[in-house]
């Protein structure tokens, strides 16, 4: 049985995220790669607030309150209002966040050359792939492609 578009984008999610989820495993036993977007802000930044991160991440602001509510309790970040507008809040690393940066910087050096590996052994690349899916979606979502299907197939 041939696999659908949506198991297949699961399994290969599973492989990429559990290999990348077991390397992090010798930098912080905490650390989850759904950090990492809001981690490459901080580190770039220092301090952001949490639309600021949403932005410059490219990931929308309830997964960014999420994700920094994780990292809190993993200490990785502190959270504090801001002294300018008291709806905005300031989200910084801290010490330990700002320790493990370094090693997370290898991390990421390591996955990037492990990514262009992969890469290397395809046909076509896999982030010109996923770029391209992801550009002719923002052109017509997918929503709209399932209701056209359900037209043509009798409005099922």
């Amino acid at each position: 049985m041939k696999r659908t578009l949506g198991t297949q984008l699961r399994h290969l999610i599973e492989l990429l995220d559990s290999a990348v989820e077991r390397s992090y495993e010798h930098v912080d036993a905490s650390y989850r790669p759904r950090y990492t977007p809001v981690m490459r802000v901080l580190m770039r930044e220092n301090s952001s607030t949490i639309s600021e991160i949403a932005q410059a991440a490219g990931i929308s602001q309830p997964a960014v309150t999420q994700t920094v509510s994780r990292m809190m309790e993993a200490d990785l970040v502190s959270v504090s209002p801001s002294e300018t507008d008291a709806r905005q809040r300031i989200v910084q690393l801290t010490k330990k966040g700002k320790r493990l940066a370094p090693r997370l910087a290898q991390c990421w050096e390591a996955t990037a050359l492990a990514a262009k590996s992969l890469e290397d052994d395809m046909q076509t690349p896999l982030g010109a792939v996923l770029e391209d899916a992801i550009q002719a979606l923002e052109k017509r979502s997918y929503d709209e492609r399932i209701a056209a299907a359900r037209e043509t197939l009798g409005g099922t």
